[in-house]
């Protein structure tokens, strides 16, 4: 958050584990001793020192786990053992040098709307940059190049069992749990005394004599949101993550001015839904909905029917845009609003701005004093 004064631990994602685990069974491989923890660069800025629960070399094979540490947030993945194996193979002839695969426990993409495509295994594109790095770095500080491709696979022990508790099987995601992250770092957004945080951020606002607050529902809306409203002080930018009625219900009563929103597609269409917590476990994105108002909007049977079989949010806002139907975003924001003006009470007018996941805003709200 953007406040000073968090008190809940954070951990690291599955990602900033597979970057670490990955470093290790390298230095493993190259010969070089390999301690008990490495460090590894965040992909925004900074760098973390993550320990490293086992490491060998076997057959010509580098093998390390990380125990992942999920801090105070009640992620299923938290003491999940994640590894990488890594080996010297052939030369394939192609550009690429660095193979990365999925080994047991880490899930497959069979469905379209995610980030990684169809086929592929579910490690996302930022803990596939992290593991790159990590790579480079380690062979950069041996003075070694690439004289053979790398194979780099991922595995999960017990990530299928792992998986069984989250939504990867509705998503399409078969065989094991995904390597996430954007940032490397977990904070404990689900963790019910985030709300105590959310609360301390309003409060630091509220003191500093500010009249606006932003809410967003993390670092990478709120980082959007900052470069839209960059006159405004630090302090007016609190992350609510997944606690929309609570943290407009705190701001109303604070009596502050104004009250903005930054979200992405998928949370704009739970908070029109008028889902007061917009974690996966309270609630799914209504495709059937989202479809009506895509029919009412374009007339198009066959990109309402589009999006009522879509699998997520990504995939609606992707069918969408090749329609050009972007003024299916007219009923989502306005319901927000009105599920916003609800949470947050009479007096704070309201303003929505809704990005692309890229970073440009697909819709705005003009601001909303009733």
């Amino acid at each position: 958050m953007s406040h000073r004064g968090q008190e809940l631990r954070s951990g690291f994602s599955t990602g900033t584990a597979a970057a670490a685990a990955t470093k290790g069974a390298l230095l493993e491989l190259i010969g070089i001793r390999c301690f008990h923890e490495v460090e590894i660069t965040l992909p925004i800025n900074g760098s973390i020192n993550i320990p490293l629960y086992s490491h060998r070399l076997a057959n010509g094979v580098g093998e390390c786990t990380v125990i992942k540490d999920a801090g105070d947030d009640p992620d299923v993945t938290h003491r999940a053992e994640i590894g990488a194996r890594v080996k010297w193979v052939t030369p394939s002839g192609g550009s690429e040098k660095l193979h990365i695969k999925g080994g047991e426990g880490v899930g497959r993409v069979t469905k379209p709307g995610l980030p990684v495509r169809v086929g592929r295994p579910a490690i996302n594109p930022v803990p596939c940059r992290m593991i790159k790095q990590a790579v480079r770095e380690v062979l950069k500080s041996a003075f070694r190049d690439f004289q053979d491709d790398l194979d780099v696979e991922i595995f999960v022990p017990r990530g299928e069992e792992i998986a069984k508790r989250t939504l990867n099987p509705r998503l399409g995601i078969i065989g094991g749990i995904s390597i996430l992250g954007t940032t490397g770092l977990v904070k404990p957004f689900s963790h019910a005394a985030y709300r105590a945080t959310i609360l301390s951020g309003i409060k630091v606002a509220k003191a500093m004599g500010l009249k606006e607050v932003v809410f967003s529902t993390g670092g990478k809306s709120e980082r959007y949101a900052e470069r839209e409203l960059s006159s405004l002080k630090e302090e007016a930018f609190v992350q609510m993550g997944d606690y929309v009625q609570y943290s407009l219900r705190q701001a109303g009563r604070m009596g502050f001015e104004k009250v903005t929103v930054a979200v992405f597609f998928g949370k704009a269409v739970k908070i029109g839904q008028g889902l007061p917590n917009t974690h996966a476990s309270r609630g799914s994105v209504d495709f059937k909905k989202l479809a009506r108002w895509t029919l009412e909007e374009s007339g198009d049977t066959g990109l309402a029917q589009s999006v009522a079989d879509a699998n997520t949010a990504r995939e609606v806002l992707k069918h969408l845009k090749a329609a050009n139907a972007l003024r299916v975003l007219d009923p989502v924001g306005l319901m927000m609003l009105k599920a916003l003006r609800k949470h947050a009470g009479p007096r704070p007018s309201l303003e929505v701005m809704l990005f692309d996941f890229s970073g440009p805003i697909l819709w705005r709200s003009e601001s909303d004093s009733h």
